[in-house]
């Protein structure tokens, strides 16, 4: 096969270059939060129809889907769908760049609107391509534009107006700043961790903080039963197995001088295997109602708002390990020796097709190297076009005809 159309691929996505900047810019400027992104959704719509996709909302007007015209035979290989999620976080924006949140206390500090305008950029590059008859064949391709991935719940949400129907596989990139801007990180299996919400709810007896001997005081309760989680969910747990607790927010308490009647705690617990996950919400329950017993306070544990570990298909990361040599050279492949804490509800597509998420370096001398969830996070914009090469070529691979696609 001639190698033209990657050069002309590659060309396209360079004379977007520009586009895709303004967009990751302008979505890093007017950020929304989980559950709000109905002007996101409404300038991606806007933008993608103009390109000549077609396009549907999300529920709410909320998340965008967009396909690619093509005349290709529905028979064929099948439709492959990249995803993108659009929506930020509340955190103070403490860079000072031109493009820094203009919206107080919320921003893009985990890479959505990269991953948004690497999405764009990949899907309207293949478009220009396939109206010019230079792909080497033709291809079925959906982009996924996804609210409330923070949360846990736009990819169901996603799923349930149809975001899959007729999809044969996913493919998805996620911002990395523990890597340079020119390497990408890629695993074959479990990728992430599964992510379950607890919430703690612990009911006492107010009082004066001068008498607390007259009260059963939840905020004590609540430190005994965090200092207990972090101590004895590790003790409990085989070292060979991975468990991360995290206790995020706090609720209790209106007056210095008061003892509160109730206190709400609120995190995550992260495991990679199943028979994990069910014992460590049995020992959670089982230290909370010991606390409940000896501090005279009424503990209720529940959990909610999951997501499962990703499971990387083998042969989309084939694929994408031979777009990523293409785009970046063999020394930028890097592969992920074990899976990540972190947890994504990209989990949630794959359970239902075939798909893989990869890590993409953005970090230089010029820009990056602040973690994600931190409020100086940025990139080098370098990462978005290597992205969407990434990402457009490996869409063009699947697709080919004379490959026939067996998920592992």
């Amino acid at each position: 096969m001639s190698d033209s159309w990657q050069s002309e691929l590659d060309q396209r996505i360079d004379g977007r270059f520009d586009q895709i900047v303004e967009i990751r810019r302008r979505l890093h400027m007017y950020p929304e939060v989980s559950g709000d992104e109905r002007q996101t959704s409404l300038y991606l719509y806007q933008l993608l129809g103009d390109e000549g996709f077609f396009v549907r909302m999300g529920p709410d007007g909320r998340g965008v889907l967009a396909d690619l015209p093509t005349d290709a035979d529905p028979t064929g290989q099948g439709m492959i769908a990249l995803r993108a999620d659009i929506d930020a976080l509340r955190i103070h924006d403490a860079k000072e760049t031109e493009y820094r949140s203009q919206h107080d206390g919320v921003m893009h500090a985990c890479g959505h609107d990269a991953h948004t305008a690497i999405v764009f950029g990949a899907i309207c590059s293949l478009n220009d391509l396939q109206n010019a008859g230079r792909l080497p064949w033709n291809v079925r391709l959906r982009g996924i534009f996804q609210p409330a991935e923070e949360t846990s719940t736009g990819a169901l949400e996603m799923i349930g107006v149809g975001a899959l129907d007729g999809v044969d596989a996913i493919v998805a990139a996620h911002m990395d700043p523990a890597r340079r801007v020119g390497r990408i990180g890629l695993r074959s299996g479990v990728f992430t961790a599964a992510s379950d919400l607890v919430q703690v709810n612990i009911v006492g007896r107010g009082g004066h903080a001068a008498r607390p001997h007259e009260a059963s005081d939840p905020i004590a309760a609540a430190a005994q039963l965090i200092n207990a989680l972090y101590l004895f969910i590790p003790r409990a747990t085989d070292s060979q197995d991975s468990v991360v607790i995290t206790i995020g927010q706090l609720i209790g308490g209106d007056n210095a001088n008061v003892i509160p009647e109730e206190v709400t705690l609120r995190g995550t617990v992260r495991t990679l295997e199943s028979d994990v996950r069910a014992e460590t919400f049995d020992h959670i329950r089982r230290l909370a109602s010991g606390i409940g017993q000896t501090t005279d306070t009424k503990i209720q544990v529940r959990f909610g708002e999951n997501s499962n570990s990703i499971n990387n298909d083998a042969r989309l990361i084939d694929l994408l390990d031979r777009s990523g040599r293409e785009v970046l050279g063999p020394q930028g492949i890097e592969q992920i020796p074990r899976p990540s804490m972190g947890s994504e509800d990209f989990a949630l597509y794959v359970e239902k097709t075939p798909g893989a998420m990869f890590r993409l370096g953005c970090t230089s001398e010029r820009a990056g190297g602040f973690p994600l969830h931190s409020p100086t996070f940025d990139i080098d914009e370098e990462a978005l076009r290597e992205g969407a090469k990434i990402l457009a070529r490996t869409v063009v691979y699947w697709s080919d005809p004379n490959s026939q696609f067996e998920s592992s």
